[in-house]
């Protein structure tokens, strides 16, 4: 079983939002943003744009009929700048034109007067000035300043980590179209068709009974259209609400990239302590999130950093501390991992510079202190543990002291080429850390032809969350996967849905669709109990098509058996609802139990470094995965490919580089490096888990969309340890590790 959406997709006839077909009438937007970083917005002069050929109306802050706010865990966010300007590409007004280019080109002939404001870029000057989003908050395990006073090593530093453009191949956008009675219809390129829903009736004064979102899927969302979605969709159902007009807007590459936040950068700290045998006794961390402008996402992705900031090891003592920090960039906001990869690269550089400074391997100290069954994470959930068993498998297929010999061997017959290897364990937990996000809803019905149609509030974004959906209806009524469709994401059909994020869409909309599929068959078995003369519903199965009676095929075949049902009144649809149990966290006490399961894993990786250019390739990752039981090996399988090279481009190459003025420098493909084939590893092998532990998956198949990303990390430390092969110095753990960085490190006093 493939993707179902692959044969479209390459015919090119799978239908995003720029294809939808255009209602008579449609007016296209374009933004008038700010210039500079941080300001007083003393006016806004709009005459010589409306006076340009096609210009409809202009849109500013004064004309909003509802509140302009879209902030949602804090409300810091405006529609469109009023007061104030705190970042370079917030949006001050709306263009509406008759086409696309005439409103872009009436944007540029705005001008606005800005009272310059110093913009604070460094997430340290903003926690030093007092300027946090939210209160710290903190994770505490044991007694760490008693701990480390009685350890054999103690060792101390600090990390940088720059943030990730999501680049997703469909930019940001939105259509609005005006519909009876006041209501609005939007298309969306979102994750969160409800937060947008819920964006739009703030900015409109509509309730959400008058606020339609539809999302048929996105090229691309990585966590970049969770939240930031929702300004765009906002800003055509406003115009939409003024004009009466379908209204539409699809940014340009470098609109969205200069407008849009990425993943958050950090700046952190650490200290670690071990005993004589290696054991890691203390860990204290502090983390430092630039959160960009305003709140976003940026509270709940500092969370996650905290739940993953021993990633797979035990500590018995453990401080974190995590400062969300306020500066004049554009809000940061989610992307694959949510503050997850920012938390395990801290602990992964303390354990390498303890490595380095005892001399030691990195994977020694690595797999003496892996998590077993029952450990205690520092938010108090107890581990169900296959972090060692991933390591074993992975060494028993890989061999790594193998691996290892051989880079050691071609180091020192290779002057200018140098091999660098590394093991990068991986735990990530599944659901959404806050509770109540994490239920789901899913409408089935089966027509009297017999074909099934399903809708639920996941969005397909390339990951095939469809193709699971529609696999789990197909085997729970025993149909081909083409008598199965599943339909667009729409707030009508699913109320209140949790975004696609957090790893957890497949789980949570599967598990409903499994409910709502299991209640339909089970009124069909009664039927069927009777006309195939079995002495219960519990003899009865259905597979390829027809009923079978304790494992034996009778004649009674599907379609035959829903037209009956049909005749004599019985419901073919279901709308069923999901929830996880079993979970809970209270930050009162910083302790819970967050998470359904955890997903392990363990990489190796190896590189070259040309030692004269800087440059360097990913000859291999190795890993052992934990699928739980995968239900589609395709479309797991592209997930952990596509998630580690992401990984490996966010910790190399891609570099998001702002001046002390905010401007964003890297504003284009031309200046923002993404891994194209020629960046990919040489080899990208995948060992699944071998395992029989029991999970709350969908079928026991484990969520696979953020953790293999992280794998992805072991690349910095293989390169440094490349990079250290060839020289003495001991690079900083700042990352990306840029060739041009890479190169600096290669000749320090050059």
């Amino acid at each position: 079983m493939k993707n179902i959406d692959s044969h479209s997709h390459v015919r090119g006839e799978s239908i995003y939002l720029d294809d939808i077909p255009l209602v008579q009438g449609t007016l296209f937007a374009c933004v008038f943003d700010s210039p500079i970083a941080h300001g007083k917005l003393k006016s806004i002069d709009t005459a010589e744009a409306e006076r340009y050929e096609g210009v409809f109306c202009i849109i500013t802050a004064k004309d909003l009929v509802g509140e302009n706010q879209i902030g949602g865990i804090v409300p810091d966010e405006p529609l469109l700048a009023d007061t104030d300007v705190h970042f370079q590409g917030m949006p001050i007004a709306i263009v509406l034109a008759t086409c696309e280019e005439m409103a872009r080109k009436a944007s540029k002939k705005i001008t606005a007067e800005i009272e310059p404001i110093e913009p604070i870029t460094d997430p340290r000057v903003a926690a030093a000035k007092g300027d946090l989003i939210v209160p710290p908050k903190k994770f505490k395990l044991g007694d760490t300043e008693d701990a480390f006073k009685n350890c054999e090593h103690v060792f101390a530093g600090s990390t940088e980590q720059n943030g990730q453009e999501h680049l997703y191949i469909e930019t940001q956008g939105a259509y609005a179209v005006p519909m009876e009675g006041g209501g609005i219809r939007v298309y969306s390129s979102t994750q969160g068709p409800t937060a947008v829903q819920r964006a739009v009736c703030r900015v409109t004064g509509l309730a959400m009974h008058q606020v339609e979102v539809d999302v048929q899927r996105l090229g691309g969302g990585f966590g970049g259209k969770e939240d930031q979605a929702n300004p765009w969709a906002c800003m055509v159902a406003v115009a939409t609400q003024l004009t009466k007009r379908p209204v539409k807007y699809a940014l340009h590459r470098m609109e969205d990239m200069r407008m849009t936040g990425k993943r958050h950068p950090y700046s952190s700290d650490y200290k670690i302590g071990l005993d004589a045998d290696l054991k890691i006794v203390a860990y204290e961390a502090s983390f430092y999130q630039n959160a960009g402008a305003s709140c976003d996402l940026s509270p709940p992705v500092l969370e996650r950093t905290l739940f993953h900031c021993t990633n797979s090891y035990f500590v018995p003592n453990v401080t974190a501390t995590a400062y969300c920090c306020r500066t004049n960039l554009p809000p940061n906001t989610a992307f694959r991992g949510f503050g997850g990869p920012q938390g395990m690269f801290v602990i992964e550089s303390a354990i390498a510079h303890a490595a380095e400074k005892l001399g030691v391997p990195a994977s020694e100290i690595q797999r003496k202190n892996l998590l077993t069954d029952g450990d205690e994470f520092p938010y108090g959930q107890k581990a169900e543990s296959d972090a060692i068993t991933s390591w074993t498998q992975a060494d028993a297929q890989y061999r790594f002291a193998n691996l290892q010999k051989e880079a050691d061997e071609f180091n020192v017959s290779s002057k200018y080429l140098k091999k660098g290897v590394a093991l990068m364990p991986v735990c990530f937990g599944i659901s959404f850390t806050k509770t109540p996000m994490n239920q789901a809803r899913s409408l089935v019905h089966v027509y009297t032809d017999g074909s099934v149609a399903v809708s639920t509030g996941a969005v397909e974004m390339g990951q095939g969350v469809n193709t699971k959906m529609a696999q789990v209806a197909a085997k729970m009524f025993g149909q081909p996967i083409e008598n199965v469709k599943v339909h667009t994401t729409n707030t009508l059909r699913i109320a209140n849905t949790s975004p696609t994020a957090a790893s957890a869409a497949a789980d949570l909309n599967g598990k409903a669709t499994q409910i709502a599929c299991e209640t339909i068959r089970d009124r069909l078995f009664e039927i069927a109990k009777d006309l195939v003369e079995a002495a219960s519903v519990e003899d009865l199965s259905l597979e390829n098509g027809f009923v079978y009676r304790n494992g034996e095929k009778t004649g009674l075949a599907w379609q035959t058996l829903v037209m009956e049902a049909h005749l004599q009144r019985v419901n073919l649809s279901e709308h069923s609802h999901y929830a996880t149990a079993g979970i809970h966290f209270d930050w009162s006490t910083a302790k819970g139990h967050p998470f359904a399961y955890h997903v392990y894993g363990t990489a190796i990786v190896g590189v070259t470094v040309d030692c004269l250019r800087g440059r360097y390739e990913v000859d291999y990752v190795k890993c052992c995965h934990d699928f739980g039981t995968s239900m589609n090996t395709a479309v797991d399988n592209g997930q952990i490919e596509g998630g580690i090279v992401q990984g490996l481009g966010w910790v190399t190459m891609e570099e998001v580089v702002y001046d002390a003025d905010g401007n964003l420098r890297s504003n284009a493909l031309s200046t923002y490096k993404v891994p194209d084939i020629y960046s990919v590893p040489k080899e990208i092998a995948i060992l699944p888990l071998e395992t029989t532990r029991e999970n709350l998956a969908i079928f026991n198949s484990k969520a696979v969309g953020e953790p293999p990303l992280m794998y992805g990390i072991g690349a910095y430390f293989a390169i440094r340890n490349a990079v250290r092969a060839f020289t003495d110095c001991s690079p900083a753990f700042d990352l990306p590790f840029t060739p041009e960085k890479v190169l600096k490190n290669l000749y320090p006093d050059d």
